[in-house]
């Protein structure tokens, strides 16, 4: 009997500026429709979800620590399933989803300030400030509830 596939560990960031627009960016992997994201990624082994968190938002975005403040987490990690389709392409075959912790941060930086080719190679092709109630609207539909959850979590701090 096969075991069930794990939960990849993973964090996001709702990098929020200041006038209350998050960050998302459109990946350049993406072959279907016009899907937004924040910023996320995998936790390597023994790495601290916080350091994750920077690490994935710097690599994602150009932005580096000193531009941002972190003001929140989720208490709980927030899990997805891949839809079936996807299940087994991903991440080497080896994960169902993603369990992710989210980290509220404020940007005190300017639009100069991030930089999509920061790392090779960039993740999104484009970018923009979005109505933080517009998130769950943008992602792709398998993520919704993830989105929906991180708004509910974060929206008073937004």
């Amino acid at each position: 009997m096969n075991e069930p596939l794990a939960y990849r560990p993973c964090v996001g960031v709702m990098l929020v500026n200041a006038q209350g627009k998050v960050f998302v960016g459109r990946r350049i992997d993406n072959k279907e429709g016009d899907w937004w994201q924040m910023p996320q990624g995998g936790v390597d082994e023994g790495e601290d979800l916080q350091e994750a968190a920077f690490r994935e938002l710097a690599e994602e975005t150009g932005v580096r620590a000193e531009h941002v403040t972190l003001l929140d987490s989720t208490k709980e990690p927030i899990r997805y399933d891949l839809p079936e389709e996807l299940m087994g392409k991903l991440w080497g075959g080896k994960y169902r989803g993603q369990e992710q912790v989210w980290y509220l941060a404020r940007f005190s930086g300017t639009d100069a300030d991030v930089d999509l080719e920061a790392h090779d190679p960039p993740e999104f092709c484009d970018w923009k400030w979005a109505d933080p109630e517009d998130l769950p609207e943008l992602i792709v539909p398998f993520k919704k509830r993830v989105y929906r959850a991180v708004l509910d979590a974060f929206r008073e701090l937004v």
